[in-house]
């Protein structure tokens, strides 16, 4: 029968997986777009804002290196999608001031370039999206058992630090800042969606949230049900619980 502490090890890098590629999806449905505009912009500085506290807590806990590294990519994509918001507002904004002379940079919930979607032109069938959303889970699942088997043998990255060391107030601080954070992304993502009727938006980005989010919750309490430890972890814990939670309804709003 398989440990906790292996079973935690398993479900945090099935974790891992999803969020290595949670940003690919929404990147490149701006790429192809070539538009931002599904995004809020408030969603992505606040999500940013976030990650960087992650980032702080990670580094102030003295987690593994991979843990760093990991969340300094997700900075990084996050300033990627900050970037294609801004870049193809500006090339609009050229292509505009060249027609028309007019300089006057479109607002954040103005239409998609030319009005259109993808999903207008190449209509999706909601069976042909669920086996392929299936699929990359699946390949989630695989690469994250994979991941286990190569290092299963290496620490893991969640730390127990008791509460008379001299950081456990400062971790605890970041920990449930990145927890409000990450909550208070959504409400201007949601806002938007009423407007835009989830337009230019990916359906994969919060699928991936989701399934990241619930399987690293599950490696916490899959490690230890102590009371301290659930206590050290808990602005992760319930970070990643409550955005599940609105993760799911913004995922409805395609409906």
């Amino acid at each position: 029968m398989i440990s906790g502490e292996s079973l935690s090890s398993i479900l945090g890098w099935i974790s891992i997986a999803c969020w290595v590629i949670v940003y690919s999806p929404q990147v490149y449905e701006n790429y192809t777009l070539q538009s931002g505009e599904g995004l809020s912009v408030l969603f992505v500085i606040i999500w940013l804002l976030g990650d960087l506290t992650n980032l702080a807590g990670a580094l102030l806990a003295g987690l593994l290196p991979t843990v760093i590294l990991l969340a300094l990519y997700y900075t990084t994509c996050d300033t990627i999608l900050l970037f294609q918001i801004y870049y193809y507002r500006w090339k609009r904004n050229r292509l505009v001031t060249g027609i028309s002379g007019n300089s006057q940079a479109p607002p954040e919930n103005t239409p998609l370039l030319g009005g259109n979607s993808r999903s207008h032109d190449e209509p999706v069938s909601t069976k042909k999206l669920g086996i392929r959303y299936a699929l990359t889970l699946s390949f989630v699942v695989a690469v994250g058992v994979a991941a286990w088997c190569i290092t299963k043998d290496e620490d893991s990255g969640l730390v127990v630090l008791p509460k008379e060391d001299k950081n456990w107030v400062y971790i605890q601080i970041l920990g449930w800042s990145s927890a409000l954070f990450f909550l208070g992304a959504r409400v201007p993502q949601i806002l938007k969606n009423f407007k835009t009727r989830c337009e230019g938006l990916s359906p994969a980005l919060f699928l991936f949230a989701i399934f990241g989010n619930s399987t690293y919750a599950l490696s916490i309490c899959a490690k230890s049900m102590d009371r301290d430890y659930l206590v050290t972890n808990g602005g992760w814990l319930a970070g990643s619980m409550m955005t599940i939670f609105l993760d799911i309804f913004v995922s409805s709003q395609y409906i």
